[in-house]
């Protein structure tokens, strides 16, 4: 298991490294309780069983570790500079993750719930659009490899805003703050429409 934790930021980041065992929930629940907070709320991936008319088996998650650890802290500190927040957990399980159980939890308390359900939704966008973390879906019938949406849209805007070769971008935390502006004015519109979430 990798960690990132401590008093001074009262944050609990985890990859968990594949295993057979389940991510303990109740453990990043009673992380994020505080006396000072009204609200926790948290998030909960789970493997579905089907995907467009699927049978889905099993999903597999792999991570280049040591930047999904540099990534979940950058989100976390966003976070708590937009929301006043007392503690926040994020923990993703590598490996197997068979039908029905968590690959991903998410966790924030705050004083006040709408700072929470906030921060909490900002988390797992984030992790889905920023953090290198692979999914296999494995089938009844085959396996492949799933493209993340999120990840790529983000990549290849700041791959046409800085760049020729859109597979070969790094992103750094400038980087990726500049590439969500280029998605949002790529989107089209003014954006009224859309909820703003602070830059990673």
């Amino acid at each position: 298991m990798a960690a990132e934790g401590g008093e001074a930021t009262e944050d609990l980041i985890e990859i968990l490294e594949a295993s057979p065992t389940p991510i303990d929930l109740a453990r990043y629940v009673n992380h994020v309780r505080d006396p000072a907070a009204g609200a926790i709320a948290t998030f909960e991936g789970t493997t579905r069983d089907t995907f467009e008319g699927k049978r889905v088996l099993e999903l597999r998650y792999e991570a280049y570790v040591p930047m999904a650890l540099r990534r979940l802290r950058a989100i976390c500190s966003a976070a708590r500079a937009a929301w006043p927040l007392r503690r926040l957990a994020v923990a993703h399980r590598l490996g197997t993750v068979p039908v029905g159980e968590a690959s991903v939890f998410t966790a924030a308390s705050a004083v006040h719930r709408a700072d929470a359900l906030e921060a909490c939704r900002f988390l797992i966008d984030e992790v889905k659009a920023s953090v290198p973390i692979w999914k296999k879906e494995v089938y009844a019938n085959g396996e492949v490899w799933k493209e993340n949406r999120e990840f790529l849209q983000r990549r290849n805007a700041l791959a046409s805003s800085s760049c020729c070769c859109a597979t070969k971008v790094v992103m750094d935390d400038d980087a990726a703050a500049d590439a969500a502006a280029v998605t949002a004015a790529d989107d089209g519109g003014s954006g009224a429409d859309k909820e703003e979430f602070p830059a990673v």
